[in-house]
């Protein structure tokens, strides 16, 4: 007898309830000790003998499931709120939208406040030796860039031969300029990589890498032209500069306290050792640092000459210092993820720049034109690459169709639909010339065989044998 029974009272004793955080099992209660009066069992007319659980009438206790309420859905919580909205907008199909449309937004508020007309003036004044010199310098960017790219690939124990490296980096540059966003081609180089290679993940890492030293390079460079030459936000760099050294030191050592007074690696601590292995490896390694380093300053050199050579064929007429600390505001303005193809932030910071150096907004917003149509043209042999891989593919495929197409018949049918036969030593081959479709059991029999294997009993008159069996 348990503890939890429920026992007929003896002499007022009180009757122990069942413990209520398990209900009482339906059924028959225990038989009762000796001594104890025998229960009497309830007629078929006597009324139901209320228990201690819940009853049909009893307001039911809240469990440990969802509840429903208002907003629950018939019993599932759903998130509303803020909350849910930020995790709706948060993901990269409606940034990929909000970016397109936030450089929708200012190119069209450029139109409006300065016209047309430093638009139709910069694409008239582009002709044929600065689309050949906008050639010459995207060639010289691209195989330094493909270079950087192999070297990061190589620190990361990836073979990327210099020449396929070339094709795919002119490929993701002509995409990036013609796809909405701006990295649309960054992302399909890094997915082609990662599954011609094997490994997604470290192909995908590698173009990370490749294309964070290239922003590093343009940071680094960019403050020091902005701190030591004329420029309209020079001023205010240099008051800003030194507090925000000193933030980034307060969060430095707030961070490393913070990981050493931690007890254990967590697993975001490993994730971040092993990143931060693989681009030491990739980016400072002795190996590749001084490629990396040199690939990076040439590629910087490439987009600013290209900046110089706009604002030369736009008509301004400035000297290069003054050009080179807009330029590098017009590219950091194109690291933002809020254009269409480039388009859009790097026209609306090269306007400011440009009124705010006295040199007019119209006519930085022709140089940013201009800029971005030499970018195009630069990067049109990517045309040329993704037409030879369609072509490429396309005659693979009528290759792999012929081949399936002229593959006899027969072989498909030489194969058995039964399981092989024994090796000779296993026993002696009974089987000759005879067909074995022919006589082979019929498939319930067989199945009945190897399930009761002792089960078959003699039929038509016939003994059993150990054939039979």
């Amino acid at each position: 007898m348990t503890a939890r029974a429920v026992e007929t009272p003896v002499l007022g004793l009180p009757v122990p309830q069942t413990s209520p955080s398990r209900p009482a099992r339906p059924g028959p209660g225990p038989r009762p000790g000796p001594g104890a009066e025998p229960r009497p069992s309830p007629g078929p007319d006597a009324e139901p003998r209320p228990r201690p659980g819940p009853g049909p009438g009893a307001e039911p206790r809240p469990g440990p499931g969802p509840r429903s309420g208002p907003g629950s859905g018939g019993g599932t919580a759903t998130a509303t709120g803020p909350c849910a909205l930020l995790a709706r907008l948060n993901t990269p199909a409606v940034r990929t939208r909000l970016g397109t449309l936030a450089g929708v937004v200012i190119l069209a508020v450029l139109l409006w406040r300065l016209g047309t007309g430093a638009l139709v003036d910069g694409l008239r004044r582009i002709d044929g030796p600065s689309l050949l010199a906008a050639l010459g310098i995207g060639l010289v960017t691209t195989v330094f860039s493909a270079w950087r790219w192999a070297l990061v690939a190589r620190g990361l124990r990836i073979r990327l031969p210099l020449a396929p490296a070339v094709a795919d980096y002119y490929r993701a540059l002509f995409l990036n300029a013609a796809l909405p966003g701006g990295v649309l081609g960054d992302v399909h180089r890094a997915v082609r990589h990662g599954q011609s290679t094997g490994d997604l993940g470290r192909g995908v890492r590698s173009v990370v890498l490749e294309r964070t030293a290239g922003q590093l390079a343009l940071f680094a460079a960019g403050a020091v032209m902005l701190l030591t030459m004329p420029s309209p936000v020079r001023d205010d760099l240099r008051q800003a500069a030194p507090m925000a050294g000193l933030a980034a030191l307060g969060a430095c050592a707030v961070v490393l306290a913070l990981r050493m007074n931690r007890p254990g690696p967590s697993r975001r601590d490993r994730a971040l050792r092993s990143a931060l292995a693989e681009a030491r490896q990739g980016l400072l390694s002795r190996r590749n640092g001084p490629g990396v380093l040199v690939s990076s300053v040439v590629v910087l050199t490439g987009y600013l000459a290209m900046f110089v050579l706009a604002a030369r064929v736009a008509g301004v007429g400035a000297a290069v210092t003054e050009l080179l600390p807009l330029a590098v505001l017009a590219l950091l303005a194109m690291s933002l993820p809020l254009n269409v193809g480039g388009w859009g932030p790097r026209e609306g910071v090269a306007a400011w720049a440009f009124g705010a150096a006295g040199l007019g907004a119209g006519r930085g917003l022709t140089v940013a034109v201009v800029y971005g149509v030499l970018s195009l043209a630069a990067s049109l042999p990517g045309v040329i690459v993704l037409v030879a891989r369609w072509y490429a593919g396309l005659r693979a495929d009528r290759r792999t169709a012929a081949t399936t197409a002229t593959a006899p018949a027969s072989d498909a049918q030489d194969i058995p639909d039964y399981a092989p036969l024994p090796p000779p030593e296993a026993g002696p081959r009974v089987e000759s010339e005879v067909s074995i479709e022919k006589y082979a059991p019929k498939e319930s029999t067989r199945l009945t065989r190897i399930s009761l294997p002792f089960s078959a009993e003699p039929s038509e008159g016939r003994p059993m044998t150990p054939e039979s069996v």
